[in-house]
């Protein structure tokens, strides 16, 4: 039998929970070794690894010789100095999660660590490995003729508290349209296969967490927004936002029309947040609608309840694994979300942050 693949885990907050949970579903793999400098949730990640050794350090996780990756899964604004670390005391493959930075102070530091790792990175884009939007890519093109518009939109809760509270303040969390929504910018260059140009948007902070106070501070992320984007095919995207719209059915619509027709993923949102009376919660749909001949088409893409259980994105986080450890055993030899895929969901995500602030339209050339 062979060794399972050993991971150290460097962060087990709620998404790091997430990840503890979708690991132990994995055939051969299991964490051996976890940093978690916060009592509480050191208890917690002890429930789903047990056998998983606690350490007081990032260093000290990365002088465990027996480990195979990592997986960072930290608060944004620690993930390029952890990086960093990786890269000059043991540079192993790497998971790590989005955003791969935070502000455009750090871009130079995240180049000049992508020119010298000599170990792959994937970013954890988990939205990628939703079945419904994967269904939706695998479809978009054939469906639409070439996609000339793409439209995402996700009605959502709010931001969830999580430790120290460092997802209330853009300085630490990069910003809305950063922490939550590089995941989008993503499936925008992934589906239209092509670079942004320039960048609109607006929002604002309308609802959520206008009472709260940390210190005396009130939280400054947004809660809603629109997003245009105009790519050099020629084509366009935008996003819609909304953080104060958890009474939705399904929480991301995304939709891509072409001169052929149109196809549309919904997803629906954490199936824990679904209200008990009204029965299961709604199962992700796929939709076809050609313009000739007319007549939608549409698939039900449901999700193995046990995975879908082990999280709160559709299953996609046990997929990304099992595709990232295809990686970490030699059996794919790049990784599907890279380095570079992970700077460029970034720099939009702070494009439409610097559209808002400054009420004008953004050239990507400004940040690159």
């Amino acid at each position: 039998m062979s060794k399972p693949t050993q991971y150290g885990i460097i962060g087990c907050g709620m998404m790091g929970q997430e990840h503890l949970r979708n690991i132990a579903l994995l055939s051969d793999a299991r964490v051996a070794a976890i940093f978690e400098p916060n009592a509480l949730m050191q208890a917690e990640a002890a429930k789903f690894a047990p056998d998983a050794q606690f350490v007081d350090s990032v260093e000290a996780l990365l002088a465990i010789a027996e480990l195979d990756c990592i997986m960072i899964a930290s608060p944004n604004f620690r993930h390029v100095e952890q990086l960093e670390t990786l890269a000059a005391q043991n540079p192993l493959p790497v998971l790590v999660e989005k955003p791969l930075f935070t502000t455009l102070d750090d871009l130079n530091r995240i180049e000049e660590f992508a020119a010298h790792y000599p170990a792959p990175v994937w970013v954890a884009m988990e939205y990628r490995y939703m079945p419904p939007i994967t269904a939706f890519l695998n479809e978009a093109d054939t469906a639409t003729g070439g996609i000339k518009m793409l439209t995402v939109r996700e009605h959502r809760f709010p931001f969830l508290s999580k430790v120290d509270d460092w997802n209330r303040f853009n300085a630490q969390s990069g910003g809305t349209f950063v922490e939550k929504c590089c995941h989008f910018f993503d499936l925008m260059r992934l589906a239209l296969k092509s670079e942004p140009v320039r960048i609109m948007a607006s929002g604002r902070q309308d609802v959520n967490h206008l009472d709260e106070r940390y210190d005396g501070a009130v939280p400054d992320i947004l809660d809603n927004g629109y997003v245009i984007v105009e790519f050099e095919s020629g084509a366009r995207a935008m996003l819609e936002l909304c953080m104060f719209a958890e009474g939705s059915k399904y929480q991301e619509d995304v939709s891509a029309v072409g001169p052929n027709g149109k196809v549309e993923a919904f997803v629906p949102g954490p199936g824990r947040f679904w209200p008990s009376h009204l029965g299961d919660a709604p199962v992700p749909k796929l939709v076809l609608s050609p313009r000739n001949p007319k007549g939608p088409e549409e698939r039900d893409i449901p999700v193995d309840p046990t995975i879908l259980d082990a999280g709160d994105h559709n299953g996609s986080t046990f997929y990304q694994h099992q595709k990232f450890l295809e990686l970490v055993r030699g059996e794919r030899s790049t990784p599907e979300v890279s380095l570079n895929d992970g700077k460029m969901a970034v720099l939009m995500g702070l494009a439409a942050q610097m559209s808002i602030a400054e009420n004008r339209t953004v050239e990507m050339s400004e940040l690159l």
